[in-house]
Order: C-alpha cells, then sequence, then structure tokens
C-alpha cells in the first residue's frame, strides 16, 4: 500500500476512535490514542459524577468570527484574563452608604449583557453572587467559539414557507399575569431559564451550570442543580404514544460502543427550542473521553422548520465538589404580588369603564308659565 495513503487512513481512524466526530461543520483534530473509559458493575462504560458546563463559550459564534471555530491562543488569554479582573471588581467591597439605584437601574459600562439582565443594574445579583464559568470551552483541546458547529456557528435559517419564531410581545406580558399558569417555567421554580435541564441542555450564563449523572442496569439518570430537575433516561425503551409531553420530553437511550445515545420526543410547546416543539427530535451523545472529560454532542432534527440536521458539542468538566439542594423560591414570594397586583389594575379599569359608560340623566327645561 502507498505509505502516503497508509498513513491518512491510520489518521482517519485514530480520529474516529478519539471520539471527537464534528459532524455539523468539519473541524480538524489531533488524532490521539483512543480513552478506555473503566467499567461499572454493569458493564456500562462509567459516565458517572459530578460534571459542570459553566464556560466563557456561547451556545451561537459571535458574528466577528465568521466561519471561524477555533479561537487562537492569545484571544483565549485575553478572555481569560477579563474574567479574573471582573471577578476581582465584582467581588469588592460595596459603599453601604450609596444611594439607591434609579428608576430603571443604573448599568456600569463594560458589565456583559446577560449579567445587566440578571437584576445586577437594580441592585440585584451583581458580579459577586454570579459564576458563569472562568474558561474558554475546548473539546478535544479545540478552544471553540461557539457551541453550535454550524459552518457559522449559528441555527440554520428555516426552510422556505416555515413559520418564524414566535417574538415576546407588550401584548404576551400583559397576558402573563392572567394566572400563575401563565408564567415562566423558571420563575414558577419548575424548570430552569437558559435551558440547564434541555435537551439539548446548555449552560444559562450565570450560575449553578452543575450536574450530577447516575447509571442504573435500566437507565441513566441526570440530575440538574437548577432547578433541582431530574431527566431520566430509559435505556433499550421505546417512545411512549400517549400523547403526553412532559416537561424535558421523552428521553430513551441505548449504548453505541463507549457512548450513550440518547434519543428525545415529546417536547411539550413551553420546552420548545428555537421555536422547534411539536416534530422535534433531540438526539444526544455522552461520551468519556478522558478521566476528567465528557463529550457532549446534540443533533436538532425538525424536518418541518429545517431541510437538514444540525447541532452541536462541547465537553463537561468535573465539578470540584458536589451539588447541594437548589431552593427556589423568589418567584414563589413574588407571585401573589404580581397577580394580586394585575387584578387590582383590572378591577381599576373596571372601575373607570363603568363611570364612562353612565348616561347623565338631562335635566328636565323649566316650564314657562
Amino acid at each position: 500500500m502507498n505509505r502516503a495513503v497508509f498513513l491518512a487512513l491510520t489518521t482517519a481512524l485514530c480520529a474516529v476512535s478519539v471520539g471527537f466526530p464534528a459532524p455539523h461543520g468539519a473541524l480538524a483534530q489531533t488524532a490521539k490514542p483512543a480513552f478506555k473509559p473503566e467499567r461499572n458493575a454493569f458493564g456500562q462504560p462509567d459516565l458517572s459524577g459530578f460534571w459542570t458546563n459553566a464556560t466563557l463559550t456561547p451556545e451561537t459564534r459571535p458574528a466577528a468570527f465568521g466561519t471561524r471555530a477555533v479561537h487562537t491562543e492569545e484571544e483565549v488569554k485575553k478572555l481569560e484574563s477579563q474574567v479574573e479582573t471582573e471577578v476581582e471588581e465584582g467581588n469588592a467591597s460595596i459603599d453601604p452608604n450609596l444611594p439607591a439605584p434609579k428608576v430603571g437601574g443604573e448599568t456600569k459600562a463594560g458589565i456583559r449583557p446577560e449579567f445587566a439582565a440578571a437584576g445586577g443594574a437594580v441592585g440585584g445579583y451583581d458580579r459577586g453572587w454570579l459564576e458563569p464559568g472562568s474558561q474558554v470551552m475546548r473539546v478535544g483541546g479545540q478552544p471553540r467559539t461557539s457551541m453550535i458547529t454550524t459552518p457559522n456557528g449559528q441555527a440554520p435559517a428555516r426552510k422556505a414557507g416555515a413559520p418564524a419564531p414566535q417574538r415576546f410581545t407588550l401584548a404576551d406580558m400583559a397576558r402573563y399575569s392572567e394566572s400563575y399558569e401563565m408564567r415562566s417555567l423558571g420563575e414558577r421554580c419548575i424548570l430552569s431559564f437558559g435551558r440547564n435541564a434541555g435537551p439539548p441542555m446548555f449552560p444559562n450564563g450565570f450560575y449553578n451550570n452543575n450536574y450530577q449523572f447516575l447509571q442504573t442496569k435500566d437507565s441513566f439518570v441526570i440530575e440538574v442543580e437548577m432547578v433541582h430537575d431530574t431527566r431520566i433516561i430509559r435505556l433499550n425503551g421505546t417512545h411512549r404514544t400517549d400523547g403526553v409531553r412532559p416537561w424535558m420530553g421523552d428521553s430513551i437511550g441505548h449504548w453505541e460502543g463507549n457512548t450513550l445515545v440518547v434519543e428525545t420526543t415529546n417536547i411539550p410547546q413551553r420546552q420548545a427550542y428555537r421555536g422547534s416543539w411539536e416534530h422535534l427530535t433531540v438526539t444526544e451523545k455522552f461520551t468519556r473521553v478522558a478521566k476528567d472529560r465528557v463529550l457532549y454532542q446534540f443533533t436538532i432534527n425538525d424536518p418541518s422548520l429545517w431541510d437538514q440536521p444540525w447541532g452541536g458539542e462541547y465537553e463537561f468538566a468535573p465539578l470540584n465538589g458536589i451539588i447541594y439542594e437548589y431552593a427556589c423560591h423568589e418567584g414563589n414570594y413574588a407571585l401573589p404580588g404580581i397577580l394580586a397586583g394585575a387584578r387590582a389594575e383590572e378591577a381599576e379599569a373596571a372601575a373607570k369603564a363603568a363611570e364612562a359608560a353612565k348616561v347623565p340623566t338631562p335635566v328636565a327645561a323649566p316650564v314657562k308659565k
């Protein structure tokens, strides 16, 4: 065999065996011997443990990077050093004599938009309370510019005639005060904001991006710290046919070599991903590629919205500690006030409408004598 051809084939086989495929946009990988994970008592590759997906790498790629999927090391150093400065400034003592924030908040120059959204501008969570991650996500050693691995790191355009994703409007805001059931799942402490539980699973950009993986003979269980969700994946099962759509969809899994493959359907509308839910199938792959890394890959398939499947990947890193109870309560405390305020506004509006609708009694003209 030609030596060059032999070397090329050998390199290709090693790249496949290492478990770092990039099916949604080719990304060069450095071939290395495949990692052999330990086996648990059931003979399965051991994925168990406490993990985190906190990272500086965003789900979608910033436009400035175009089709460049990998950071330079200089860019990585700059991004990670900025976080060190950010944390130092965020943890600095605050003057207790400062006046209250202005109405609408006061956003500091240079603050990340997601941190401002967390309420730091109005006396909410400043940087000292947030832990979104301090390192750029690496996959196979490559510092990635995005988790989505399409050529431009964005969700692809919808197919011709497909409906556009719904946009939040002022009318929606008014509707959200009609009933507690209209409030967001995160506010009601049912599921995390930011798709921590998924599928697909993503860090939320704020904090508590931590997980525990547990394995049994018949199930793979993912405990999500935020909001204490437990996703139970049935192994070698079949999808339910009763029409019920659980909060995290209906997940079944099976092993393909050292990789756990999970297929999820029956995702509810409230958990739509980029407007897709009714015909959405999410396929996830979990592969332990090193003692301290689990490769997570996901594929999005909805023929009603996109011409072809697409997706992305990232790696879980070990959590330095364990998961404690996430005691979600803020929305529950605020909810009675929100709904009571809405009912008071409605009563006031109804009273004004009733007053305006009153027809004044005509005064009889005096009789001339």
